[in-house]
């Protein structure tokens, strides 16, 4: 049996993956920006296109399945999924109000808020300190950089980052 803390990342991977390996399944369907094309006064969008509705939905939904499959709450999975959709959001929307094109790279930016968030969010329940959350998040970011070249190699991810 795995870690709980190695459970609780691969979840986290499940539920930032999911969006990537949709579009690459799912093609147009679901594609429609959460923002909906909307700027704002800064001139530039509020997400992006990259952020869809088809992401935010399957990565809480798939996250959860991945969790009843590894026998924790299917519930748990949900919560990590929606707090690491909310985590990829909140990365856009500060890219965007730093004037960066939608799907660019910020180091960190890009990985802390969707390691981060879910697990703050389920920090009590499994008893995580600060400490083992700062090894998780900088575990997460080591093997997300990896998949994500990996996954570009594949030919799923359009960029190798």
């Amino acid at each position: 049996m795995l870690s709980i803390e190695l459970q609780l990342l691969l979840l986290i991977l499940v539920a930032n993956g999911t969006p990537i390996i949709a579009t690459a399944v799912c093609g147009a369907w679901g594609a429609q920006p959460l923002d909906g094309g909307r700027v704002l006064a800064d001139g530039h969008r509020l997400l992006g296109d990259a952020k869809t509705w088809r992401g935010v939905v399957l990565a809480p939904l798939v996250t959860g399945l991945a969790a009843a499959l590894s026998e924790l709450p299917a519930a748990v999975g949900v919560v990590i999924g929606l707090a690491a959709m909310l985590g990829d959001l909140l990365s856009s929307f500060v890219k965007r109000r730093l004037g960066m094109a939608s799907s660019s790279m910020a180091f960190g930016l890009d990985q802390i808020p969707e390691a981060w968030l879910p697990l703050l969010a389920v920090s009590s329940l499994f008893e995580l300190t600060g400490s083992v959350i700062a090894g998780m998040v900088a575990g997460f970011i080591v093997l997300e950089l990896v998949l994500s070249r990996l996954l570009y190699w594949l030919g799923i991810r359009k960029r190798p980052y």
